[in-house]
C-alpha cells in the first residue's frame, strides 16, 4: 500500500457530488475558506482514479489561513478508487497544513509544498478487494496472499463471513474452490492476515508490504467490511 500521490485530472467528474464547508471562529464559511475548500476538493480528486461523493470540512479561521496556516482538514468520501484500489468509505483528518494562499487567490490553483500527517479510517468491501486484486497493479499482492495462505494462485474471491475474511482460489487439480477463513489484525504497523483452522495443523499467515509512510494501528472485520485505522505522512 502506498501514500504517494498520482495526478489524474481526467477522473474529475462534474456530476459527482461534492460538499465543502468550513468552521472556526465564525469565519469558516467566508469566501477565503470556501475558495480553499474548492481548491482542496479538486486536489483530492486529482489524486484519485474516481470518487463517487466527497465532503471536505476545514478547521481554522480565515485570518490564520491568510497567514498560510490551516488548522486541519476532514475528508469524508464514498466509493473511492485510489491507484486501482477500491475503497468503500474514507474518513480522514489532517494535522495543520501550510498553504500557499497567494497562488489560490490569484486563481493559479492549490499547491501544497510541505508534508503533513493524516489520521483516520478506511473501509473496504470484500467485493471491492476481489476486483482490486484482479487488477494488474495489485495482482502481485493477491498472488502473494494466495501463495502464502492457500498455496494456490490466483485468488478468485474474497468474502466476509461473520468476523472473518474468507479467501478462495481455484486449484488446478481441484474440482471446487479451495477456501480458508482468516482473521485480520494490525501488527507492527502493517496488516497481518492469519489463517483460522488451517488444515495443515499449522498457522498460515502473511503480512502485507506497507509503504514506510503509512502506519496501521487497528485492523479487523466490522459491519461486513475490512476496517483499517492508522496514519500516513503525505508528501505533495
Amino acid at each position: 500500500m502506498s501514500s504517494s500521490s498520482s495526478s489524474n485530472p481526467d477522473a474529475v467528474s462534474p456530476e459527482a457530488p461534492t460538499t465543502t464547508s468550513g468552521s472556526g471562529n465564525g469565519s469558516g464559511s467566508g469566501p477565503v475558506m470556501q475558495l480553499l475548500a474548492s481548491g482542496l476538493q479538486l486536489w483530492v480528486r486529482q489524486q484519485c482514479d474516481a470518487i463517487e461523493s466527497l465532503e471536505i470540512r476545514l478547521e481554522g479561521s480565515a485570518m490564520a489561513l491568510l497567514r498560510g496556516r490551516l488548522a486541519g482538514v476532514q475528508v469524508m468520501a464514498r466509493r473511492v478508487t485510489y491507484q486501482g484500489l477500491q475503497i468503500e468509505l474514507v474518513d480522514l483528518r489532517s494535522d495543520p497544513i501550510d498553504v500557499q494562499m497567494g497562488q489560490v487567490l490569484r486563481g493559479k490553483g492549490l499547491q501544497l509544498h510541505h508534508p503533513f500527517l493524516i489520521r483516520g479510517q478506511v473501509s473496504l468491501t470484500a467485493d471491492g478487494l476481489t476486483r482490486s486484486l484482479a487488477r494488474p497493479e495489485w495482482r502481485g499482492l493477491g498472488d502473494a496472499i494466495g501463495e502464502a495462505l492457500l498455496g494456490i494462485t490466483p485468488l478468485t474471491e474474497l468474502r466476509v463471513q461473520a468476523n472473518r475474511l474468507v479467501l478462495a482460489a481455484q486449484g488446478v487439480a481441484e474440482r471446487g474452490l479451495v477456501e480458508l477463513a482468516t482473521e485480520v489484525r494490525a501488527v507492527d504497523g502493517t496488516v497481518e492476515i492469519r489463517g483460522v483452522n488451517h488444515p495443515a495443523n499449522e498457522v498460515a499467515q502473511h503480512r502485507l508490504p506497507m509503504d514506510p509512510n503509512i502506519t496501521i494501528s487497528e485492523a479487523g472485520i466490522q459491519a461486513g467490511m475490512l476496517q483499517l485505522i492508522g496514519e500516513a505522512r503525505v508528501s505533495p
